[in-house]
């Protein structure tokens, strides 16, 4: 993606529900944990680093393009260019990890998540989001980069794998799955990108209803994406 691509995608990430409303969960997992040291790795143009310096966090945006770099520090966010497979951090320095829509464009999965677990002090948090389900799987997702759509069993595996404690597991985006379905299995020669400019009054009422799952209890069923909070053991 050039250096443009990445700031259109911002330009579009400050005023979207898709992004907004992720920015929200994160908000709301930070309630309750003490401000500390703080990596959002992928972070591209570090819209949720800016959540997490904004609730007191000494925050750093990871980002793999050159370009994206670029754009998280024009916006002023403190960033550096590195590859996640091998994270210029020491062990046990970092209090949080944020990797949302990260894990699916790495191949090897395992040696990031061993690397997140490294660098995790003792009783830090590691907060993930991964799109779900490969039934859902389309011209987005391979034009968007992704190796894989997880499962719960797959992405617990993985994190568990990498000796950290799950304290929740959700998934979200519940009420449009069927939308969203739709369209991947009828639009993919229309579009090959879920996240575009639909207008204000969709993007208004896409907002109402994907705003309306934090009131509903429906984390069980099947999503769009799945959330996790793991903890790095405190011994």
């Amino acid at each position: 993606m050039d250096l443009d691509a990445i700031k259109t995608t911002v330009d579009l990430e400050d005023r979207h529900w898709w992004f907004k409303e992720r920015r929200h969960l994160i908000a709301q997992e930070l309630r309750g944990l003490r401000p500390g040291r703080a990596l959002d790795i992928g972070a591209a143009g570090g819209g949720n680093t800016r959540v997490l310096r904004d609730h007191g966090w000494t925050a750093a945006a990871v980002e793999y393009a050159h370009e994206g770099a670029v754009v998280a520090r024009q916006r002023g966010v403190n960033a550096l260019q590195a590859d996640a497979l091998a994270l210029p951090v020491g062990g046990g320095l970092v209090d949080l990890v944020v990797a949302f829509d990260v894990l699916e464009h790495i191949e090897d999965d395992a040696t990031v998540m061993a690397e997140i677990a490294r660098i995790l002090r003792p009783g830090g948090t590691f907060l993930a989001a991964v799109p779900c389900d490969m039934t859902l799987w389309s011209a987005h997702d391979v034009a968007s980069g992704h190796f894989r759509r997880y499962t719960r069993d797959t992405l617990r595996d993985l994190v568990a794998g990498a000796g950290l404690e799950i304290e929740a597991l959700w998934s979200w985006n519940v009420l449009l799955r069927p939308v969203v379905k739709l369209r991947r299995r009828h639009g993919e020669a229309e579009s090959a990108n879920d996240v575009e400019d639909s207008g204000p009054l969709v993007n208004a009422a896409l907002s109402m209803i994907v705003r309306a799952e934090r009131r509903l209890p429906i984390k069980t069923l099947p999503g769009v994406s799945l959330m996790l909070r793991a903890r790095a053991p405190s011994h």
